[in-house]
C-alpha cells in the first residue's frame, strides 16, 4: 500500500436502493458513478466525470428516483458495470499521465461506496477490480485529524464539516455532482493554510483471506466479532471470506461451526480486524449467498475462541505452513496408516511434506476416531484429491471435502476435551422412577445380546427395528440401547437383548454387513456383562473386554424403596424425565398388581450421572412404548428440574398420577401457553397440571401439547368439536392418543 499519492481522485457512488447512511445495506446495484481529480501538490481541479450504469435489474426504489433524479430509459442507455470501472480507469490514468503525475488514490465520503457496494457487487458478478480500487482515504478521517473538536468521525456529513469551516455548499441540481463538488471544496480548504494536510490515511482492502491458526491465549476483542447463520453445508472459509467481500478479516479469522456428529451446522464466526468492519458486516444481515439468505449476528471473542482456539502444540505445527489447501477426510478405517492414505490420495495430489501434512484425529487414550486433515501446496493438488470422494479404502468409503484451520481446531477440541458450546442441557440431577419389574440390563456371560457398530449418527430406534427385519420379533421388550458419546450424542454403536443365544447368533450372522442408509453396520453377538460394561464406559474391541472406569458391575442400582399401592403409578408420559419425552400413549389400569416402581436415592443418582459424564459412553435407555421418531423437551429444562426436585418421591409419584385420556394438539402458535390451552378448552372444566407444553431439541415450543381429559368419552368429544377451530388464528389439531 502507497504511502503518499500525488493526486486524489474524489469518487462518489449511488445505488438503485438505498443511499447515505444505509449504502449497500439493501444489496440494490450501481446505477450512478461521479468522480474529479485534486492535484495535492498545484492545489488545482480537474475535469468532473459524471457516468450511468445499466444495472441487472432496472428496478428503482422511490427513495432512489427522488434522489438521483435517474429514470428506468436512462439506464437502459447505460453500459454494465465492467465497461464502467475500465472507463473509470482509464480516464484517470490518461488525466493523471496529462497532469505529469505518478500516482493516484480515491478518497471517499464514507467507506461505504467501496466496502459495502462496489466490492461484494463485484463479487457476486465474478468482475476483477482495478487495483486502484483496493486502496482508498476517508475524507471524513482526514477532516478529523485536522479539525478534532468537529465531532466523531462517524458522524460527520458534508453539511456539517462545511459548516465547520465556514464554506457554504455547493448546490447543483444534478445527482452526484453536488457532493463531489463538496467533497474537493473541502479536500482543497484542509489542503491549505493553516491545516496545511497531508493525506497520509490510506485505507485498504484485502485482496484475500488469509488462514491460520487461533491460540486459546489470544485476547479476541467481542467488539470484531459475529455469528453468519443459515451457510450452506459446503461453504468453506473462502465462501465465507466472499459473502463479506470489501470488509478485512482477522487472519485466521473464519471458524466454521460443527454440530455433535462433527458436521458443519451452516453456522460460522467470523472474527474482523476491528469494531468498524463488524458493524459494517452486521449491515449484511440477510443479504444472499447464490439462493440463501445469511443472517448476520454479534457474536463474542469467548465464542469465537471456544471454536476457533487451540492448545496443541502438534495442530499448532500442523498449520504453522501458510497457504496450504487443508482437506478432511472423514470415515477412515481405524487401522488406516499413513502410508495407506498416501497411496489412497495417489501421486496425483501430493500431500505437502509428506506424512508431516497428515493429521490423524485421536480420542484422549490415542484410539482413532476415523478422521484426519492433510495439506496440499495448491488447489490443484486438492481438486484432485477432492476426487476420491467416496472411494474405498480397505473396506469403507472415504468422505473428502475442504476444511479450514478453525475446523480443524475445533474437531481436535471436541475429541479431545469435553463439549465447549453445549447444544443440549445436561439430565438433570434428580430423583428418577425407573420400572424395576422388567430391569433392562442384568448382568450375565449367555451370549443373548448382539452390538451394532457403524450406525449413521441420524439413526433412530425405528431405523434399527426396520434393519433387523424379521428378526425384530427375537427383541427382549425394551430391549434395544444406543450408546452416546460424551457430548450425549449417538456414537454409532448399539446394543440390543435377544430372546436366546441362538436368536444372537441367528442375528449376527444374518444382519452382520448389511446396509443401513449409506453405511454398512457390522453385528457381533456378545454377553450381557459386556454390553453392561461398554454402556458403562468400558471398551469391547478384538483384544477383549476393558471394565469401565468407574469398576460398577452393572448399571441398574439395588432397590432403594418400593411402592405397589396401585393410585402411585404413573402415567406413560410421566416416566420420561427431561430433557428427552417420547411420544406418549394412553395409560392402561392395572390389571391384577401394580408394578413395584424403584427409586435412585440422590446420592446414588448423583454417582451415576457422575460416572456417565466422565466415560466416553453414556447409558441411553429405550423408551418403553413403540419407538418414535419425534423427540421433546418435556419443559424447560430449569423449570422442570426445580419442580421434580423440590418434591419427594411419593408426593411426585401421585402428583403425577392423572388417569384419563390424553388427546394430542398439534398446530399451536408457538407462543401458546398454558392460559391459551384453558382457554381453548373452555367448558371441559379443565387445570393447568393437565396440559403439558411440548418444547423440540431447541429448547423451543414445538407447536404441540398433551391434554389428559378426566375420561376417554369427554376426550373424543373435545376433539369432534374442538379440532380444526382456530387459535390465534392458526387451526389446531386434535388427535386422540392410544
Amino acid at each position: 500500500m502507497a504511502s503518499h499519492s500525488d493526486t486524489l481522485v474524489v469518487f462518489f457512488g449511488a445505488t438503485a436502493g438505498a443511499n447515505g447512511g444505509k449504502l449497500g445495506s439493501d444489496e440494490r446495484e450501481l446505477i450512478l458513478l461521479v468522480w474529479q481529480i485534486v492535484d495535492l501538490h498545484e492545489k488545482k481541479v480537474g475535469k468532473l466525470q459524471r457516468c450511468l450504469v445499466k444495472p441487472d435489474s432496472l428496478d428503482l426504489t422511490e427513495q432512489c428516483k427522488e434522489e438521483t433524479s435517474l429514470t428506468v430509459d436512462e439506464l437502459l442507455k447505460a453500459e454494465a458495470l465492467d465497461s464502467v470501472l475500465q472507463q473509470v480507469q482509464q480516464s484517470v490514468s490518461a488525466e493523471v499521465k496529462a497532469l505529469g503525475r505518478s500516482s493516484y488514490t480515491l478518497c471517499v465520503d464514507g467507506p461505504l461506496i467501496i466496502r459495502q457496494v462496489l466490492h461484494p457487487e463485484a463479487s457476486k458478478k465474478n468482475l476483477v477490480l482495478p487495483e486502484c480500487f483496493y486502496s482508498f482515504v476517508d475524507l471524513r478521517k482526514e477532516f478529523h485529524k485536522c479539525c478534532p473538536n468537529s465531532g466523531p468521525a462517524k458522524d460527520l456529513t458534508l453539511s456539517s464539516m462545511l459548516d465547520y469551516v465556514c464554506i457554504p455548499p455547493v448546490e447543483d441540481q444534478m445527482a452526484g455532482v453536488t457532493e463531489v463538488e463538496n467533497m474537493v471544496l473541502i479536500a482543497l480548504h484542509i489542503l491549505d493554510e493553516p491545516y496545511n494536510h497531508q493525506f497520509t490515511g490510506f485505507e485498504a482492502v484485502k485482496y484475500k483471506f488469509e488462514s491460520g491458526a487461533c491460540s486459546k491465549t489470544e485476547a479476541v476483542d467481542s467488539e470484531t466479532v459475529i455469528r453468519a447463520r443459515g451457510l450452506p453445508w459446503q461453504s468453506s472459509d473462502q465462501d465465507i471470506a466472499r459473502f463479506f467481500k470489501g470488509l478485512n478479516i482477522a487472519k485466521g479469522g473464519v471458524a466454521l461451526c460443527l454440530n455433535a456428529q462433527g458436521r458443519r451446522n451452516g453456522e460460522a464466526l467470523v472474527r474482523f480486524i476491528n469494531s468498524e468492519h463488524r458493524d459494517m458486516a452486521l449491515e449484511r444481515h440477510k443479504h444472499h449467498m447464490g439462493s440463501r439468505y445469511i443472517e448476520v449476528y454479534k457474536a463474542t471473542g469467548e465464542e469465537f475462541l471456544k471454536i476457533a482456539g487451540g492448545t496443541s502444540n502438534e495442530v499448532t505445527q500442523f498449520l504453522s505452513k501458510e497457504n496450504q489447501v487443508i482437506i478432511r477426510m472423514r470415515g477412515l478405517p481405524f487401522t488406516a496408516t499413513p502410508q495407506d492414505v498416501l497411496g489412497f490420495l495417489g501421486a496425483e495430489s501430493p500431500v505437502t511434506d509428506a506424512t508431516e501434512g497428515l493429521l490423524f484425529v485421536k480420542y484422549p487414550d490415542g484410539r482413532p476416531t476415523g478422521d484426519a486433515f492433510v495439506l496440499f501446496a495448491c488447489e490443484e493438488y486438492a481438486q484432485n484429491a477432492l476426487k476420491k470422494h467416496k472411494q474405498i479404502l480397505g473396506k469403507r468409503y472415504i468422505e473428502l471435502f475442504r476444511s479450514t484451520a478453525a475446523e480443524v481446531q475445533q474437531v481436535l477440541n471436541r475429541y479431545m476435551s469435553t463439549p465447549l458450546i453445549s447444544t443440549l442441557p445436561p439430565p438433570p440431577m434428580v430423583q428418577m422412577p425407573v420400572m424395576a419389574a422388567q430391569p433392562f440390563l442384568t448382568t450375565g456371560t449367555t451370549r443373548d445380546c448382539v452390538r451394532l457398530r457403524g450406525l449413521p449418527y441420524t439413526a433412530a430406534i425405528e431405523d434399527i427395528l426396520e434393519f433387523m427385519g424379521e428378526h425384530t420379533i427375537d427383541i427382549k421388550p425394551h430391549g434395544v440401547h444406543m450408546v452416546l458419546n460424551q457430548q450425549g450424542r449417538p456414537s454409532g454403536d448399539a446394543f440390543i437383548q435377544m430372546k436366546s443365544s441362538d436368536r444372537a447368533f441367528m442375528v449376527s450372522q444374518k444382519c452382520h454387513k448389511k446396509m443401513m442408509k449409506d453405511r454398512y453396520v457390522e453385528v457381533f453377538q456378545c454377553s450381557t456383562e459386556e454390553m453392561s460394561y461398554v454402556l458403562m464406559g468400558g471398551t469391547l474391541n478384538r483384544s477383549g473386554l476393558s471394565p469401565p472406569p468407574c469398576k460398577l458391575p452393572c448399571l441398574s442400582p439395588p432397590t432403594y424403596a418400593a411402592f405397589t399401592n396401585p393410585a402411585a403409578m404413573l402415567p406413560t408420559e410421566a416416566l420420561y424425565q427431561p430433557p428427552l419425552l417420547a411420544t406418549p400413549r394412553t395409560p392402561q389400569p392395572p390389571t391384577h398388581q401394580a408394578p413395584t416402581l424403584a427409586y435412585y436415592p440422590p446420592q446414588a443418582h448423583a454417582q451415576l450421572y457422575m460416572n456417565m459424564n466422565m466415560n466416553y459412553t453414556a447409558y441411553y435407555p429405550s423408551p418403553p412404548v413403540s419407538p418414535s421418531t419425534m423427540s421433546y423437551f418435556a419443559a424447560p429444562p430449569g423449570s422442570m428440574a426445580a419442580a421434580v426436585a423440590a418434591q419427594p418421591p411419593p408426593a411426585m409419584l401421585q402428583h403425577g398420577a392423572q388417569h384419563g385420556a390424553l388427546v394430542r394438539m398439534q398446530g399451536l402458535p408457538y407462543n401458546a401457553g398454558v392460559k391459551d390451552i384453558l382457554s381453548f378448552f373452555q367448558g371441559y372444566q379443565l387445570n393447568p397440571d393437565t396440559i403439558l407444553v411440548l418444547y423440540n431439541l431447541s429448547g423451543q415450543r414445538s407447536g404441540e401439547a398433551l391434554v389428559t381429559f378426566p375420561s376417554e368419552e369427554t376426550a373424543r368429544r373435545a376433539v369432534a368439536e374442538r379440532s380444526n377451530q382456530n387459535l390465534y388464528g392458526h387451526p389446531v389439531r386434535l388427535l386422540c392418543c392410544k
